[in-house]
């Protein structure tokens, strides 16, 4: 089907493409210049029927060692809560193994799903492919010095907030006890 040297899908993550869901087409691009990296562009929507879906296909590219994802979002129109549930699951299924989510080119109105529910902060979110594959080339525990004192928004209240090192504190506003990792992440609890 395609051309040249362009890989299929299926020679990239073995048997990705054994399930297919008209609602939510999923390409796969190879990264080469970052072990781990996969972009998976998506197109279409993720809901509570189609969510399951999406896991399986993602949790395969995982399962095949991909544990630096970008999810280049610019064809993805509509994002349920469950769905954003399912990027949690792979934050949580990559972040042990050194790996991590990129989104990329969110729509308004998906990112707005995301920032309503709180989850805007979790997830490191890019305008361009460059800036991904950045973000992972230089994304070893060496550089997180540069990240503190890091300034985010509380997730529940949205108050601006200063860390200025990894740990737990409380949200001097809402007192939701946060808690930031080393690469910057923040986590209620």
């Amino acid at each position: 089907m395609d051309e040249g040297s362009v890989m299929t899908n299926n020679e990239m993550v073995s048997g990705f493409d054994d399930e297919k869901d008209e609602s939510l087409k999923i390409k796969l691009q190879n990264v080469p210049e970052v072990e781990g990296c996969l972009v998976l562009y998506l197109n279409g929507y993720i809901d509570t029927y189609n969510s399951n879906y999406f896991q399986k296909r993602i949790a395969k590219a995982i399962e095949g060692g991909f544990t630096k994802l970008i999810f280049q979002c610019g064809g993805l129109n509509y994002v349920s809560s469950t769905g954003i549930g399912s990027f949690t699951a792979f934050l949580k299924s990559v972040k042990p193994k050194g790996g991590d989510l990129v989104l990329l080119e969110i729509q308004p109105k998906v990112y707005e799903v995301f920032q309503l529910l709180g989850f805007s902060q979790f997830f490191n979110i890019k305008d361009n492919l460059d800036d991904s594959i950045n973000f992972f080339r230089s994304g070893s525990a060496g550089d997180s010095v540069s990240l503190f004192p890091k300034v985010f928004s509380c997730p529940i209240c949205a108050k601006k907030l200063k860390a200025l090192k990894p740990g737990r504190f409380r949200c001097s506003e809402c007192k939701t006890i946060l808690a930031i990792d080393n690469a910057g992440q923040v986590f209620l609890g």
